[in-house]
């Protein structure tokens, strides 16, 4: 199996927790005393056009880093708020974390910045507004003074997060990946993908987004990137998990390193991916590449679909468990590219006596331990190995 040079040491430093001693009273306490495991956070509190205002310095505030891209709110959404604001409804504070000093990035509260950001700088319409439907169609510059005067007033609350006091980077990225979930209070609950792609912002998870956009991996997943409106209604890429499947393909190649549930997994690949090169990160760009277009030549229009053995046919729509069994088969044996092309009908027919064979159904999702893993990548991988050698 090709991989890059980064992942050849990756797992020589086990990021596996076993072996801690029982604590007793005392070593807690001065754990506790030593500040382990403790985020440094400052409250703030800011009048709506200052804040407003702050969001123009240049490196102040990264408001859609790459990793949030994904708009949710439409123009209604944005508009309550403001009424939110209007009426004195309690607003839940925005969470960013200090990069350097005075400079921060957005880790919850993109979409609530976003909206105040427009209404001051009168590029949003309101609409939607119940309560005030008298102000539905204005801008903040076309409101009444009093009403504008009332909004003025309101504050914006922010967690800052400052520093984090632990013993190893992986500790620190653990502890920021807790407070991170638990201070989470926007408005609509955000996926374990798009807490990871947060906490481990890198070249690497650039790629992975890069990659989601792959015009065979989207046809796969019948993702509509093309069509802004339906994409705003599909599920797979609002919450990120087209994403997190492109992450699956990378992870699943160190199968045998798994470890801790599938989640931890995949967080453990993200951090120990912050230490890829470029070097790295275009041979990894290369193997999913090279492996989607293989997969793609050989199952054409059936790419992901699992065999059906009850209706004798295939399925219309594709599998997490298939996808992983599929993508890293083939990426066990590129170096067999032109064979694998030429034996596609072969693979083809292999491919319905497996699925058949599969009793207990892991190709279709069920198990999610490491022997599963496991076993339904190897018999992926030994089906083309033998159809390799005939």
């Amino acid at each position: 199996m090709i991989i890059a040079p980064a992942e050849k040491k990756m797992w020589e430093r086990s990021s596996s927790k076993n072996g801690k001693h029982q604590m007793t009273d005392e070593e807690i306490n001065n754990k506790y005393e030593r500040g382990q495991q403790r985020i440094l956070t400052e409250m703030n509190r800011e009048k709506l056009p200052s804040f407003a205002e702050s969001l123009k310095k240049t490196k102040y505030m990264n408001v859609r880093p790459f990793y949030q891209r994904r708009l949710r709110w439409d123009k209604t959404k944005q508009s309550q708020l403001i009424e939110s604001f209007l009426i004195n409804i309690p607003v839940p504070p925005i969470i960013l974390y200090e990069k350097e000093y005075n400079s921060y990035e957005v880790m919850d509260g993109q979409q609530r910045i976003t909206a105040i950001k427009d209404f001051y700088n009168n590029n949003l319409k309101l609409e939607g507004l119940e309560l005030w439907s008298e102000l539905n169609g204005r801008t903040y510059q076309q409101l009444p003074d009093k009403i504008k005067a009332g909004i003025d007033r309101r504050a914006i609350s922010s967690v800052v997060l400052i520093t984090e006091s632990t013993q190893s980077t992986e500790e620190a990225f653990f502890l920021k990946q807790i407070t991170f979930e638990r201070l989470n209070t926007g408005g609509v609950h955000l996926s374990k993908q798009e807490i990871r792609n947060c906490i481990y912002s890198s070249k690497f998870n650039e790629l992975l987004l890069n990659l989601a956009e792959n015009k065979t991996f989207v046809e796969a997943w019948d993702i509509p990137i093309d069509d802004e409106e339906k994409l705003k209604d599909n599920n797979l890429y609002k919450k990120m998990e087209d994403v997190e499947l492109v992450l699956r393909f990378f992870a699943f190649r160190h199968v045998n390193e798994f470890r801790n549930g599938i989640e931890s997994f995949l967080n453990l690949y993200m951090l120990k991916s912050l230490d890829f090169s470029d070097e790295d990160i275009q041979i990894l760009e290369k193997i999913f590449i090279d492996t989607i277009n293989l997969a793609s030549q050989v199952y054409e229009n059936k790419l992901f679909k699992p065999f059906d053995p009850k209706n004798k046919n295939w399925k219309e729509k594709s599998y997490k468990a298939f996808y992983d069994a599929v993508m890293v088969g083939f990426s066990r044996h590129l170096e067999n590219y032109d064979i694998l092309i030429e034996k596609k009908s072969k693979i083809f027919e292999a491919t319905k006596k497996l699925l058949q064979q599969d009793s207990k159904k892991l190709f279709t999702g069920a198990g999610r331990t490491k022997a599963d893993l496991q076993t339904r990548i190897r018999l992926f991988d030994d089906m083309l190995a033998q159809i390799i050698a005939e």
